[in-house]
Formats: structure tokens, C-alpha cells, sequence
């Protein structure tokens, strides 16, 4: 409802309007109680998703590991832009910028020292290749290249190793990452998979 008696309900905007759901509107904080303060807020609801765990697996196992599920999907359903013999590079779900790659082997193993001589040599390769393809597509400044082993490390998924090429550009770490833990992303999943998967078979 607005100041002027308008019913603004959920039907009235994309996407619908259920917490965290459908495509986030800007909402006037006329009528609601409250100190305005100056600030504008970048409401994203759609990180309820990630943060309540729904898309996490609920155990260690392979049936639920979306490392393992990722390749028997096609290329557009599973956000892959590169499939090798042993590893493929994956569109991160949640990036941290356009363009954030995981490099994961097709093996449900946890551990680096685990992966066989081909994974090895093979990552590596996807790595430098994912450099590039971004290079060539995005013109990054520099690069994050890492693996976090186990939870306490860092890993949202320990279970299935990846690595993170993420690509970063001067001031990308900004207020909104630091101070407001958001990041303000350009581009959806679907079109930076296909200019990259386009980039990597060119």
C-alpha cells in the first residue's frame, strides 16, 4: 500500500514478491517506522537462497554433491563452459565478480593430494586456459587462483574439490563488498556462460 492508498502488493511486481523470491524491486520506505538516515539500500533477497544452504548438499555424499550433478546436465542447465577428460570449468554460483570460474575434477574427491597425475596436470591447464578466456572477454587486471581445503578453510562444498579463478578489476573490492557485504553483478549466469564457453571453443 502507498502513502496514497495505491495496494502495491507482491502481484504487482516481476517475479512475484515472496521473501527471497522472484526479481528484487525497490521499495519506498514511505509510511514504515523509522529514522531516515540518507542512505539507499540494494535489497538482494535472492542471497536467502545461499545463505539458508538450499542449493548446498545436505551431506558429504555424491547423490547430493552439484559438483558431481553439474556435468550430466547441458551446458546452459549446468553453467559449464569447458569440459576436458578429466575436469571441467564451472560458472560459480555465487561469484564474487563476473566471470568467477571453478575448475573441479569429474572424481567426487576432497582433498588436492588425492587427484591423480592426469587431474593434476589437467586442472592446471584449465587454469591457465580460464585465465585466458577471461583475458580475451572481460579484460580483467588480475586474477584470485585458490583452492580452500575443508570447512575450516573456507570450503562451502569441502567435499568436491575445485579451484576459484576469479577474475578482479581495480576497485571491485568497494564499499558494498567491504562495509555492506553485497556485490553489485552486471551480468547473469546465463550470458557470461555463453561468452565465455564461445571464447573457450573459439
Amino acid at each position: 500500500m502507498t502513502a496514497g492508498g495505491e495496494d502495491t502488493t507482491a502481484q504487482d511486481h516481476p517475479g512475484g514478491g515472496s521473501l527471497g523470491e522472484g526479481i528484487p524491486y525497490p521499495e519506498s520506505a514511505a509510511g514504515f517506522p523509522g529514522e531516515p538516515d540518507g542512505f539507499q539500500r540494494l535489497w538482494t533477497p535472492h542471497r536467502m537462497v545461499y545463505i539458508d544452504g538450499q542449493d548446498k548438499p545436505k551431506d558429504a555424499g555424491v547423490a547430493e554433491c552439484p559438483f558431481c550433478a553439474a556435468p550430466t546436465k547441458t551446458d546452459e542447465d549446468g553453467l559449464i563452459v569447458a569440459r576436458g577428460e578429466t575436469v571441467y570449468a564451472v560458472l560459480n554460483l555465487y561469484p564474487y565478480n563476473p566471470g568467477h570460474l571453478l575448475i573441479c575434477p569429474y572424481r567426487h574427491v576432497a582433498d588436492y593430494t588425492e587427484l591423480t597425475d592426469a587431474e593434476t596436470v589437467e586442472l592446471a591447464h584449465f587454469s591457465q586456459k580460464a585465465m585466458r578466456v577471461i583475458r580475451a572477454v572481460s579484460g580483467p587486471h588480475g586474477f584470485n587462483l585458490g583452492m580452500n581445503q575443508g570447512p575450516v578453510a573456507g570450503a562451502g562444498i569441502a567435499a568436491h574439490l575445485h579451484q576459484h579463478i576469479v577474475p578482479r578489476w581495480g576497485g571491485d573490492a568497494n564499499f558494498l563488498p567491504v562495509i555492506a557485504q553485497t556485490k553489485a553483478l552486471p551480468q547473469v549466469h546465463a550470458d557470461v556462460q555463453a561468452r565465455l564457453s564461445k571464447e573457450w571453443n573459439r
